[in-house]
């Protein structure tokens, strides 16, 4: 039976939860991920960043994680697939890790420019 209306956004956010909470208990890179986004959020509110360098920063280490649910998503298809060794699945798995590492940058990149230009202003 299809679900229409507030039944289907209902359901779609308990799978939405429930996909958060298996990565937390599953992914090791999604745990550290999260601790570090909480890390994070209590730097950034004891600093006297902007509301909109807030948001970059802290939406670039959410980015990160968005990512890194992606890459595990891809990982499951992958292994679910089967086990042994096939070329496409490397290359799906690589692809996957490249993207998490460069979102990892860009957040590294956004930190060190962000507190660059904070604690040591042009004069």
């Amino acid at each position: 039976m299809k679900v229409n209306g507030i039944r289907r956004v209902i359901n779609a956010g308990k799978y939405s939860i429930q996909g958060l909470r298996s990565a937390f208990l599953n992914e090791v890179a999604f745990r550290q991920e999260f601790f570090l986004l909480i890390i994070a959020y209590v730097i950034v509110m004891f600093v006297d960043f902007s509301i909109y360098e807030r948001i970059l920063l802290l939406g670039s280490v959410g980015f990160v994680m968005i990512v890194e649910l992606i890459n595990s998503a891809i990982e499951c298809v992958v292994d679910r697939i089967g086990t042994e060794h096939h070329e496409l699945s490397g290359r799906a798995k690589d692809y996957g890790s490249a993207a998490v590492f460069l979102s990892i940058l860009l957040a590294l990149s956004l930190w060190i420019y962000l507190f660059a230009c904070h604690f040591f202003p042009e004069t």
